[in-house]
């Protein structure tokens, strides 16, 4: 389900939001990048000295094959993953990143070199099943919010895989966060040391115009002065739904008097069991390090036929 963007956001966090739907395939810088380090921590320094032992002439066909229901993500890091290690090996994929997967679905078939093949098998399927879990863990949090907030990520990704585990909550139906320190101006409570809230937002607005500017609130006088200062989207941190409902009717109230609102996101503590009280309190985004940093790996696994020799 896509939810429309409402249009008293502020245009920056409206395109943001915007952008990504329906994007869920990562950079391929990105997807190179990741895979021929994975690949350099696998191979260095003597290559694979079992695959070394077999024929030459060997082909493999197999395909890859769900073990268990979830959600795809990964598979262009997938194919890089064969690519790099043999041009020659063809990847059939008969699923896309986003497709619901079910117990024994074939997920795509491999035919190539019997050693090139399963010199990849092992980084293609860890970032398949990784970054799987992830794009399923972030449905059952779509699913559990039912269309009344969106889901978003945070940076809580593993170092050197985040383009990539933001796709696959891409993958998954939720939507990310700001990408990194610079994309916009996050005022936590450590920020403001030396200050208040209306001299950092001011300050943010005279260093950074135009970009977007994101206050941590813990409390309802904090979401009142964010609200005065002008704050772009609040953080309602370690809030009950019950507290994050009485800061929604404030915003609500402040918009109704002045014409615009902040984004409401509430993030600290959430749990999936919650999300649907949560989601029901009108904030806009429910944020969770859980999507990328507690994500079981999905499993997915290699199947070969019988290797042929014959001429690859």
């Amino acid at each position: 389900m896509t939810i429309p963007i409402p249009d008293d956001l502020v245009p920056v966090m409206a395109a943001h939001l915007a952008s990504q739907v329906g994007a869920v395939t990562p950079p391929a810088a990105a997807v190179a990048d990741a895979v021929g380090r994975a690949l350099r921590e696998d191979l260095e320094p003597d290559g694979d000295l079992s695959a070394a032992l077999l024929p030459v002439g060997a082909l493999a066909v197999g395909a890859i094959v769900a073990r268990s229901g979830g959600v795809l993500a990964g598979s262009a890091c997938a194919e890089e993953a064969f690519r790099q290690v043999d041009p020659s090996i063809r990847v059939t994929w008969h699923r896309s990143d986003g497709g619901r997967l079910h117990p024994g679905d074939v997920v795509a078939e491999v035919r190539g070199p019997l050693a090139p093949v399963l010199t990849a098998e092992r980084t293609a399927l860890n970032f398949l099943c990784r970054l799987s879990g992830i794009a399923t863990e972030t449905s059952r949090w779509v699913a559990a919010a039912g269309g009344g907030a969106r889901i978003w990520d945070t940076r809580k990704t593993t170092p050197g895989l985040r383009v990539l585990e933001k796709a696959a909550v891409r993958s998954g139906g939720g939507l990310n966060h700001r990408l990194n320190l610079s994309h916009w101006v996050m005022l936590k409570d450590n920020h403001l040391t030396g200050t208040d809230i209306a001299g950092a937002v001011a300050a943010s607005r005279r260093r950074w115009p135009g970009r977007t500017v994101h206050v941590e609130c813990e409390t309802l006088e904090q979401v009142r002065e964010s609200l005065e200062a002008g704050a772009d989207a609040l953080l309602l941190d370690n809030m009950t739904p019950a507290r994050i409902t009485a800061c929604v009717a404030e915003v609500r109230g402040h918009a109704s008097r002045h014409g615009v609102r902040p984004l409401l996101e509430a993030s600290g503590g959430i749990t999936l069991a919650a999300v649907a009280d949560y989601a029901a309190t009108g904030v806009d985004c429910i944020s969770s390090g859980a999507l990328t940093s507690s994500a079981p790996a999905l499993d997915l696994g290699l199947d070969l036929s019988d290797p042929e020799l014959a001429c690859c």
